[in-house]
């Protein structure tokens, strides 16, 4: 990896290709050519987002990863995300019968499952990855991160509450995702918000278990007791993580409605590409 990134690092086919993913992102997308960063691969992932999965494009640079919606592949899209790489931790994770070989990106701001269109390409993205990774936390002398952001359970994982198993979801009554467990749960149980800096500069909701937790770890703090508070269950067993992506809300009738999962696995056109 570090001998790819020397090669390109100063070549003008690595700043075309970066130029290209800006002008794909437009003006609403931020700049990435800075001194030092390679482009190191590119492709259209699945990702497991809160109503249901979605293609990505995901560009991955030796230190950060660039994602956003498809509004025209190859030529225009939206949304974009940036995630320095420094920052994540990956999890394989085992194929459903909707979703084929998958892995979760794990941040300290958000964590999501993604899924390549066949396994070799999963362990493409896996493997350079993993060496990005590895290569900026000797660099910098970081340890691995190890707190992370809790991903989201899809909204069709349950009609009821998680928390009060007792509310029914339905047109009228909403689903809402606590930022902390990541659990759906209603309106009732998630009254509460909380400031969590790590997350976001402004209280987020939380469900009422979660928000009990965090006000007795708050407490002990204050008091100077270290004492670990005890631990609310927030275990997902059974239930399949998605994103809180705010941008899923509502871009389902913006963005191409493609590749569809049939094309998407059964396909022999490769979906990812790295370079060399």
């Amino acid at each position: 990896m570090k001998e790819m990134v020397d090669h390109l690092v100063n070549t003008e086919i690595n700043s075309q290709r970066i130029a290209s993913v800006e002008n794909c992102f437009g003006a609403s997308g931020q700049p990435l050519a800075v001194p030092g960063r390679v482009l190191l691969g590119e492709g259209i992932l699945t990702k497991e987002c809160r109503k249901k999965p979605k293609p990505r494009v995901f560009f991955l640079f030796n230190d950060i990863l660039v994602y956003g919606s498809i509004v025209i592949n190859k030529r225009k899209y939206n949304s974009q995300h940036i995630i320095p790489l420094e920052d994540v931790t990956l999890e394989t994770l085992p194929d459903t019968l909707q979703m084929k070989n998958r892995w979760m990106i794990k941040t300290s701001k958000k964590s999501f499952v993604v899924s390549a269109a066949s396994l070799t390409e999963r362990k493409e993205w896996l493997s350079h990855l993993e060496e990005c990774i590895r290569h900026l936390l000797t660099k910098t002398g970081r340890q691995p991160s190890t707190e992370h952001a809790a991903p989201w359970i899809p909204d069709k994982a349950t009609d009821i509450c998680m928390r009060c198993t007792q509310t029914k979801f339905s047109t009228l009554t909403r689903r809402h995702h606590c930022r902390k467990c990541g659990f759906v749960v209603c309106a009732d149980c998630s009254r509460q918000r909380f400031l969590m800096p790590r997350l976001s500069p402004k209280p987020l909701r939380v469900c009422s278990l979660c928000y009990r937790q965090l006000m007795t770890e708050k407490k002990k703090e204050a008091e100077g007791d270290q004492r670990q508070p005890e631990q609310i269950d927030s275990s997902m067993a059974g239930y399949e993580p998605s994103s809180g992506d705010d941008s899923d809300k509502s871009d389902d009738d913006k963005v191409e409605r493609w590749p569809a999962d049939a094309e998407f696995y059964a396909s022999e056109v490769s979906w990812s590409s790295f370079h060399s």
